[in-house]
């Protein structure tokens, strides 16, 4: 038996898994991101190295990577085009040439949510599936096509960035691209954080504060909760229209942190989508909480299988 090793970097934490030969994910890590492109790439090869020595420990040695990385990704190239402050220093970062380097591996790297959306479209109830689009909602949101269980990248890499859609009804709210009105800066954790932190003029960390008070039966956290996946849904009934999917899928950190958050995602979606698209399931699909480790995984094992590791 063999394995690969599948890599998911995060804003906020980078986890790896030892994915076998039948998709199952055997051991995983998970630690907080650290600052600096050179960091980061540093801990991935530290995570994977890791992975390697579990992986013959147990007769399943790790044959190629897969990583999934914020920002426009060229595959081809596996190097970052373009990043937002998410995670600063990012942009440029030729991520599969270095860890190639430090690992002696073979390395796929894929734009995170089109690795995450690879993974969704690995649920039996969507293999079949011919157009899916995967959105995925944490630190940031990020969007990706699948096309007969293939993901779509496009000319410039850029096939299903929702992240920067304009929703100017929201007001001059900045993103983190530097632009005003764009859908991460008003949808994501930390623009949810914000907002209550708006509404009620209280300081407030983070996300998990939120879903605390959500939990605790605040109704101003639970109306910016609301309200962000009902704009989300509205953008998405727009999209679908254009570019006419089969199925959305849902996941990210707010999906799993918030479960009616989807519930509403899909409400909104119904209620402003054209007549012949709202019947189109909205879901979080049974592989969504580990969806970006086996997308990754799945990549990397198809590059395995064309350089013969």
């Amino acid at each position: 038996m063999s394995a690969v090793a599948a890599v998911d970097i995060g804003g906020t934490k980078i986890a790896a898994a030892l994915v076998d030969d039948a998709g199952v994910i055997r051991e995983r890590i998970r630690v907080d991101t650290p600052s600096g492109a050179p960091a980061i790439l540093c801990v991935v090869a530290e995570l994977v190295t890791d992975l390697r020595r579990r992986g013959e420990q147990n007769s399943a040695p790790v044959q190629a990577v897969g990583v999934g990385a914020p920002g426009v990704v060229d595959t081809a190239a596996g190097v970052v085009r373009s990043a937002t402050q998410i995670v600063p220093g990012w942009a440029g970062t030729p991520v599969r040439d270095e860890l190639t380097r430090m690992l002696r591996l073979p390395v796929a790297v894929a734009n995170d949510v089109r690795a995450a959306a690879v993974g969704a479209a690995l649920d039996p109830a969507l293999r079949d599936c011919p157009q899916l689009l995967h959105v995925s909602v944490g630190t940031g949101v990020g969007g990706a096509l699948i096309q007969h269980g293939r993901p779509v990248s496009g000319p410039h890499a850029v096939t299903g960035e929702i992240a920067h859609l304009l929703v100017p009804a929201q007001g001059a709210i900045a993103c983190g691209c530097g632009r005003l009105d764009h859908l991460e800066a008003v949808a994501a954790g930390p623009a949810i954080a914000a907002a209550y932190a708006r509404v009620t003029n209280r300081p407030i960390r983070s996300l998990t504060d939120v879903t605390a008070l959500l939990r605790a039966g605040n109704q101003d956290a639970r109306a910016v909760v609301r309200d962000a996946a009902h704009l989300l849904g509205r953008v998405l009934a727009g999209l679908v229209a254009a570019i006419d999917a089969n199925a959305i899928t849902l996941g990210g950190g707010v999906v799993h942190g918030i479960p009616e958050f989807a519930t509403t995602v899909a409400e909104a979606f119904r209620a402003e989508a054209l007549p012949p698209l709202r019947t189109l399931p909205v879901l979080v699909p049974g592989t969504a909480a580990d969806a970006p480790l086996l997308g990754a995984a799945h990549l990397a094992r198809q590059l395995g299988q064309e350089t013969g590791s």
